[in-house]
């Protein structure tokens, strides 16, 4: 348990992750009012620090460039404190970030169906969706994903649920987690 103040929260650090459009960007940004703490969006870092749009990144210098500045955005974000961090849905999957991101905190995975994904990403630009059928691409990457995204410390379903019940499930599932990750010397004290 961390507290701060009057604040008491189950963790200080928290990412989320997962495929896009399961809501990690909404999620994040509610979880972090809910638990007062900063929030920060990989991807909007990104276009922040490169000046372009991950699109253009993409299109302009290529996915090899766009994760390696995943992978320096994952070293900063990790070196946080008081923070939800919202990750790209492909960070995850890189096994030093991946690496990185568990070493220091919970990973919060959230899932939804491949067709709740395209109905929230059809109208965007994203740069893995530009393909003939985009639902089956989603579909494609989702299944080959999956088995990453289970290394996740908690998962939680996003389809057809408000927002509010999404984060107060994960909060109670930070509890849960921080409940059985409490460093010893916390739990001796407490015990005093």
């Amino acid at each position: 348990m961390s507290t701060t103040g009057l604040i008491e929260r189950p963790v200080s650090w928290v990412a989320l992750a997962g495929f896009m459009g399961t809501g990690k960007s909404r999620i994040g940004w509610e979880l972090s009012r809910a638990l007062a703490l900063h929030f920060v969006d990989t991807d909007k870092l990104i276009t922040r620090v490169v000046g372009k749009s991950i699109p253009e990144v993409f299109a302009e210098e290529g996915e090899g460039y766009f994760r390696a500045c995943e992978r320096e955005v994952v070293g900063r974000v990790t070196r946080l404190d008081h923070a939800v961090i919202s990750l790209g849905g492909g960070t995850f999957i890189h096994e030093e970030n991946r690496r990185s991101l568990l070493e220091r905190g919970p990973v919060v995975v959230l899932w939804a169906t491949p067709e709740t994904v395209y109905q929230r990403t059809k109208h965007s630009d994203r740069p893995l969706l530009s393909a003939p059928d985009p639902l089956a691409r989603i579909r494609t990457l989702m299944d080959e994903r999956e088995g990453v995204y289970r290394q996740g410390t908690i998962h939680v379903h996003s389809d057809g649920r408000p927002s509010e019940e999404i984060v107060a499930e994960v909060i109670e599932r930070l509890w849960h987690w921080s409940d059985l990750h409490a460093p010893s010397d916390w739990t001796s004290r407490a015990a005093d």
